[in-house]
């Protein structure tokens, strides 16, 4: 009997296990708060000094915070499944328009990669992407989703998530945040290691301001209310 059908076989039950645990691991991260994510370790092999990440459940987590999140980053997270298509639609017809690049990612999508995934553009990890965007969607309610996100989001050098971010940079628990501060730190999650929140330049000031008028939109429109009522 060749090998080559035997060693496929072990191959397959290999990659099928693996992606059997995946899965298991993704749907206990419903219930059970991620040791870690995939960027802390890259920031620390990069020589991050060490990690401030400090993991509060979503009700410790300013109402303003969740507001400036949704208006900034996915004020359709409510009404969707892990995937916009209408943005998806938008950044294509902008892009082959020739516009600056303009991505369709939901706050699902940027949960699943940075609960699984490491920082990159290539399809493949667009792929597994996509795959976990779909699991969690499919296994956590919304609420979670914003919780876990709120508690891996980058927020500087090193530190991770709504707590750690508003005691380094604000000196306060992230239950304390203003409206302002609020969208200061939404302002800055494009790029959290350049810009920073306490130190905001024109253009960080200019972004927080219209972050923050569109927070008034969201609690207006009930945008964010998958996320605020426990219900």
């Amino acid at each position: 009997m060749s090998m080559i059908p035997r060693l496929l076989r072990r191959i397959a039950a290999v990659l099928a296990g693996l992606v059997l645990l995946l899965v298991a691991l993704a749907v206990s991260y419903r219930w059970v708060p991620p040791p870690g994510s995939p960027l802390m370790a890259i920031r620390l092999a990069q020589g991050a000094p060490g990690i401030d990440r400090r993991w509060v459940p979503l009700e410790a987590i300013s109402p303003h915070l969740v507001a400036a999140i949704v208006a900034s980053e996915d004020s359709r997270f409510c009404a969707h499944h892990g995937i916009d298509w209408d943005a998806v639609e938008a950044a294509r017809a902008h892009n082959e328009a020739g516009g600056r690049l303009r991505g369709a990612s939901t706050l699902s999508m940027q949960t699943a990669k940075n609960a699984f995934l490491w920082p990159d553009r290539t399809w493949l990890r667009k792929g597994a992407e996509l795959g976990f965007t779909l699991l969690i969607e499919a296994t956590w309610p919304k609420r979670r989703i914003a919780e876990v996100y709120l508690n891996l989001a980058e927020w500087g050098d090193g530190i991770f998530g709504a707590e750690a971010a508003a005691r380094r940079h604000f000196g306060k628990p992230a239950a304390g945040l203003s409206a302002s501060e609020a969208a200061l730190l939404a302002a800055v999650l494009p790029n959290p290691r350049r810009w920073s929140p306490e130190r905001p330049t024109a253009y960080i000031r200019n972004r927080a301001a219209t972050i923050e008028r569109r927070m008034a939109i969201v609690r207006r429109d009930g945008l964010a209310a998958c996320i605020l009522d426990p219900a």
